[in-house]
């Protein structure tokens, strides 16, 4: 008889660490259940029992760019193994885009201490007729040994600045490239759009509702976590909540009234489940919907418990105008609005400015991809081999040379050496030793949340908004600015 299929890891991104859990707060408690279960550790996934081709610690270094893969084999044939230093970072923010949140440092780092060759993996490559079975054979022994140094989930970044800094040998700093790449970009892309939905919402909820239309399985679970850390309250996404231990929300589709002989036969059968819940209200006709909602609460008196109702189709402003004076008038002050259907920070912006009386947001599709802005420019650069710093000259796309640090001062950045000396707060924090976490890897979705709002509470007004305004100052050092130009002679 066959045995139990081998463990996948399922690429969504371990905790690392049982994380604190809560119920959701806020003027939507929409959690179905007063105590979230507990997050789930790498450990508890792996025992999960799904098979798939999915990546799994075993195969994830081939989630690379085959070029990688023939450096690494040219490195050695010739020898290059001396350390290199290479520097992750965005080279220019995108349209209306005055900030970026960072993220994916949870997942880049368990990747970086679990990366390696498996069998499957070695048998692939070797069928490729690629590569030589020297270089096959020292894949063998594949371990990332290297530094990191990187800034904390959740810290506020503009653009050149290092959000992660690799120091390896060349060949093991040169194979992470493509992973480290995707994760930090997705999730920063992620977090940086729901930290603007957040602010748009003023304090409203927001619930994420995107897994169903975003790019892929790995980037709905992962995009969650992000959504949580830049301030979004709760996801729908019921497998990110069990990993990260993020709240969960949700209540009814439209297809539960359509299975029901009547909208308040609907009704009625599901606040018998669940009493507290939130009825959607515009499957048939929305104000009428409304009134249904109504005349619940009528025929249930002191046991109705319902705490709002959502709004998913039409002109979202006026309808919550209408339904709010019904409810209202039928004495059901205290139920909430919450409105979805295409909804992002801009369409949130216009509806609070119009006095909507909407207290919590789903938004799906368009934070879930980031419609407006679904790519980051992002690079991961050589800038030091062998104790020598290196330098890109192409154009438009030149770098800066040299292990660095960041300095965040009052109102402005100052990337500078790492060697040097300025007043305000080095941002760039060493988070990997010989290619084992420190404990300021460690961190928690819960810790790099608080990071993200404390760090938005401190930026410049004006950097906050929706359009695009005077850029946040990015200086460079005078000492780095003369490293540039010598190496720049030197070519």
């Amino acid at each position: 008889m066959a045995g139990p299929p081998t463990p996948t890891r399922l690429s969504v991104g371990p905790t690392g660490q049982p994380l604190s859990v809560h119920p959701l707060r806020g003027p939507l408690d929409w959690a179905l259940t007063g105590s979230p279960a507990p997050p789930l550790v790498y450990h508890e996934m792996v025992n999960l029992g799904m098979h798939s081709e999915w990546v799994h610690d075993g195969n994830a270094a081939l989630l690379t760019d085959l070029y990688e893969l023939t450096m690494l084999q040219s490195y050695f044939d010739s020898g290059m193994a001396a350390e290199a230093v290479f520097d992750l970072f965005i080279r220019r923010l995108p349209p209306k885009r005055n900030y970026l949140v960072a993220g994916g440092l949870e997942d880049a780092l368990h990747y970086l201490e679990t990366a390696c060759f498996d069998v499957e993996s070695l048998s692939y490559l070797k069928s490729l007729n690629l590569f030589s079975a020297g270089f096959l054979d020292s894949l063998r022994a594949f371990r990332f040994t290297g530094d990191v140094f990187a800034v904390p989930e959740g810290t506020i970044v503009f653009a050149n600045e290092p959000i992660l800094e690799v120091i390896a040998p060349l060949p093991e700093a040169q194979l992470v490239e493509t992973f480290l790449l995707n994760q930090i970009h997705w999730q920063t892309l992620a977090a940086s759009k729901a930290s603007r939905v957040v602010t748009a919402a003023q304090g409203r909820t927001v619930v994420d509702f995107g897994l169903r239309r975003m790019h892929g399985l790995d980037a709905g679970v992962k995009a969650a976590r992000a959504f949580y850390i830049a301030g979004v309250e709760a996801t729908s996404n019921v497998l990110a909540g069990r990993i990260y231990g993020i709240p969960v929300a949700g209540t009814m589709a439209h297809s539960y009234v359509q299975a029901s002989d009547s909208e308040m036969e609907s009704f009625r059968n599901f606040v018998r489940t669940y009493p507290s819940t939130s009825l959607i209200v515009d499957t048939y006709d929305t104000l009428e919907g409304v009134r249904h909602v109504v005349q619940l609460a009528r025929e249930l008196g002191g046991d109705f418990r319902v705490r709002g109702i959502r709004l998913d189709s039409g002109d979202l402003a006026a309808l919550s105008r209408e339904a709010r004076q019904i409810l209202d008038d039928g004495g059901l002050n205290r139920l909430e609005i919450f409105a979805s259907s295409g909804l992002d920070e801009y369409a949130i912006e216009k509806l609070i400015a119009d006095g909507a009386p909407i207290t919590g947001f789903g938004v799906g599709a368009k934070m879930g991809v980031s419609a407006d802005s679904p790519y980051l420019d992002s690079a991961y650069k050589l800038v030091e081999y062998a104790g020598e710093p290196r330098i890109k000259l192409s154009v438009g796309k030149i770098t800066l040379p040299g292990r660095k640090q960041v300095f965040r001062q009052q109102g402005h950045d100052i990337i500078a050496l790492a060697g040097e000396r300025r007043d305000g707060e080095p941002l760039l924090v060493q988070v990997m030793s010989g290619g084992r976490r420190l404990n300021a890897g460690q961190t928690s979705v819960e810790d790099a949340r608080r990071r993200c709002a404390q760090q938005l509470q401190v930026l410049p007004p004006r950097l906050r908004g929706l359009t695009t305004v005077e850029p946040y100052a990015v200086e460079w050092s005078a000492e780095l600015r003369a490293l540039q130009e010598h190496c720049r002679r030197g070519r």
